[in-house]
């Protein structure tokens, strides 16, 4: 006879590992969504042009290989990494900057800062 105990327990880890082939799927059906993002951007022509300024939030902050921060903001869902922002501004915080390169792929900009918004 099975105890009561021991069929919880049972059903309890089968729980567990549905849970947790839920949360692979969905990890991975957001990984596909990335990558398709990806390359679609790698198809299109960037929305911004060298020598514009563009309005954006800054979605986060990165290091510089130089060792400076950089805020991360998007334009039109276009990665622009913007370099000598004062170190006052924040993640929401809405900035200008100026495009001054892509990188090799077009996938990305260097931008400058030019102020706040």
């Amino acid at each position: 006879m099975v105890s009561l105990t021991l069929l919880a327990g049972a059903a309890g880890a089968v729980l567990a590992l549905l849970g947790l082939g839920y949360g692979w799927r969905r990890r991975t059906a957001e990984k596909r969504k990335s990558k398709r993002a990806h390359d679609a951007a790698q198809q299109r022509d960037p929305p911004v042009d060298i020598g514009d300024t563009y309005e954006f939030g800054v979605t986060d902050f990165s290091d510089h290989h130089s060792g400076e921060r950089v805020a991360v903001g998007k334009v039109e869902g276009f990665v622009l990494f913007t370099e000598d922002v004062p170190s006052d501004v924040a993640e929401g915080d809405v900035i200008r900057a100026k495009v001054m390169s892509f990188n090799n792929g077009h996938t990305s900009a260097d931008a400058k800062f030019q102020g706040r918004v």
